[in-house]
């Protein structure tokens, strides 16, 4: 059974709508920095499928991605939870590298553009997140995660996924 966002039972304030365009089945484009923040310019392509379906009522929805890299199944999920009291969404990360739920990135849409930040650890050290989150189309929508190692200042593009649904 397919879920639509006019069929979810509650009534949600608008920027808990703002993930709505997700939901369903994507083919994803994948291209990933090979090393991060040593100043690589060596980019990976790939292909993996996504699907997306509301959790709550709408105040959330989870993913599952699939994929092969290197010739390994790899496999992560995202669990978004939208906060009724800050009006704010939390992007949590779980994979099948580790088996754990990563601490949340938390930010909210602007202009059509959702931007989140975080924390995460990265070759002993840690590092601060961004992921853009943008719909281009009914159709297509872009993914991006940034490092940056020195709070934020500058920022290295390292994962860009580009989706086109099923």
């Amino acid at each position: 059974m397919s879920i639509q966002p006019g069929d979810l039972p509650l009534t949600r304030p608008d920027a808990a709508c703002a993930f709505d365009f997700l939901f369903g089945r994507w083919r994803v484009h994948n291209r990933r920095l090979r090393e991060r923040l040593v100043g690589s310019d060596d980019w990976e392509e790939f292909g993996a499928s996504l699907e997306v379906r509301p959790i709550l009522g709408g105040l959330g929805n989870v993913d599952q991605y699939r994929t092969m890299i290197d010739d390994s199944y790899f496999e992560g999920l995202s669990l978004r939870l939208f906060s009724l009291a800050d009006e704010t969404w939390r992007i949590y990360w779980a994979d099948t590298t580790t088996g754990q739920l990563l601490p949340p990135l938390i930010g909210r849409f602007e202009g059509g553009v959702g931007t989140f930040y975080g924390h995460e650890k990265h070759l002993d050290a840690r590092v601060r997140v961004r992921f853009l989150w943008q719909s281009l189309d009914s159709d297509s929508a872009r993914w991006q995660q940034a490092y940056a190692a020195d709070n934020g200042e500058k920022w290295e593009i390292n994962w860009q996924m580009d989706l086109r649904r099923h």
